[in-house]
Formats: C-alpha cells, sequence, structure tokens
C-alpha cells in the first residue's frame, strides 16, 4: 500500500501526523518543564518526555489514526507499539545528541542571539529527532501494529 497514492493510508498519514503534532506539544512541554524547571539533563529529559508522548499518541492512535483496528487485544497492540516506539527512542537519542552538537557549533558563532541558546539548541535537537522518527514510527505500526485494516 502506498500512502501516497491511496486515499485511505494518505489520511491515516495526516492523522497520524496530527496526532505526532499534540505528542510534540507533550514531548516539548515535558522536556522544557524537566530540563528548565527541575534541571534534568538534557538527554534524560528527552527519553522522559519522548515516554510521555508515546503514551499519548498510543490512545489516540489507536481510537482516532486506526480506528478500525480492533481485532488485536488492547496489551498486544500496546506491546507492539511500546517495541516499536523504543527502537524509535534508540534512533531519536543518537540523532538529538548529534543534532544538539551541530547547533551548538553553529549558534555559538552568533554572538547577537537574544535567546538562551541552550534552551533554543535543545529544542532544535528535539524537532529534528521527531522529524526523523515520525516516518519510522508510521511505516512500523502501520504495517505491525495496526496490520488487520485494510
Amino acid at each position: 500500500m502506498n500512502f501516497l497514492t491511496n486515499p485511505r493510508e494518505r489520511s491515516r498519514f495526516l492523522r497520524f501526523a496530527a496526532v505526532g503534532a499534540i505528542g510534540a506539544v507533550v514531548d516539548f512541554t515535558t522536556f522544557n518543564l524537566l530540563n528548565a524547571q527541575f534541571g534534568v539533563t538534557a538527554v534524560a529529559a528527552q527519553a522522559l518526555s519522548f515516554t510521555a508522548a508515546v503514551t499519548s499518541n498510543f490512545i489516540l492512535n489507536r481510537y482516532w489514526t486506526f480506528p478500525d483496528s480492533r481485532s488485536k487485544r488492547l496489551h498486544t497492540q500496546a506491546a507492539q507499539y511500546l517495541a516499536i516506539n523504543l527502537i524509535g527512542l534508540l534512533i531519536r537519542t543518537p540523532v538529538f545528541i548529534y543534532a544538539t552538537r551541530t547547533y551548538e557549533g553553529f549558534l555559538a558563532r552568533i554572538e547577537s542571539l537574544p535567546l538562551n541558546i541552550d534552551s533554543l539548541v535543545h529544542n532544535l535537537a528535539l524537532a529534528t529527532a521527531i522529524g526523523v522518527v515520525l516516518f519510522w514510527n508510521f511505516f512500523v505500526n502501520r504495517y505491525w501494529t495496526y496490520n488487520d485494516i485494510d
């Protein structure tokens, strides 16, 4: 199934992306609270914020993106979703670390930034990591976790 040519798959991908946007709000909010307000290291904060977003996303995806996926039991889908997202976290964390170093090097050259550079760097790195993992999560979840739909 090609999500670019199949209207149902395209709709599912757009819903998945909308859920991902909500998850991104959960992710960024949790990350910034943990990192800036509670002093949790950036790498640990992004892992914890990822967990919060994954939980939110699973619920929304099960009931809105893939509502016709009901032949699998809830705990089976949740376990599959968790496994895929743990791999996603293994992809995301090095991307986050690499992007942080890249943005730090780039933004360090700009002397007149009125913002907190650490916060800007971490949020740009988090956005990059989220974008990379979006496609992994959609395709693997669609064809494994939610493979019981047409």
